[in-house]
């Protein structure tokens, strides 16, 4: 967190020393030991929250793409469920045109009898 070499910190230690006096320096250092550690503490926080709320935001925009893209491949699939579609509708009316119509069979009845038709007649 701060960038004291052993020669600085043995500096600032002797000058508590002659100021606050022998006495009050061991009750300064564990406060300032507490108020250090405190803000480390509370650096050490604002960056994990931080870091939490980037790693949120990058979740977002990457649900926002996977849905951007799951509805672009539903728009495909149906664009070429209703390609295929035409192609079927049009294959069938092709085949129906172009279609012989059914040979139809013989009557399988005999003709009727020759009397019975001068008999209508009169």
């Amino acid at each position: 967190m701060f960038d004291f070499s052993f020669g600085e910190i043995g500096l600032i230690a002797v000058v508590a020393l002659l100021v606050l006096g022998p006495e009050r320096l061991p009750k300064v250092a564990r406060t300032a030991g507490a108020l250090a550690r405190r803000a480390r503490n509370s650096w050490q926080s604002v960056r994990d929250e931080i870091e939490r709320e980037l790693q949120a935001e990058d979740l977002k925009r990457s649900i926002e793409e996977a849905k951007r893209a799951a509805t672009d491949l539903h728009n495909d699939l149906r664009n070429t469920s209703a390609g295929i579609q035409s192609s079927v509708q049009q294959t069938a009316r092709e085949i129906e045109a172009t279609a012989v119509p059914p040979i139809e069979p013989p009557p399988s009845a005999p003709p009727p009898p020759p009397d019975t038709l001068r008999h209508e007649q009169h």
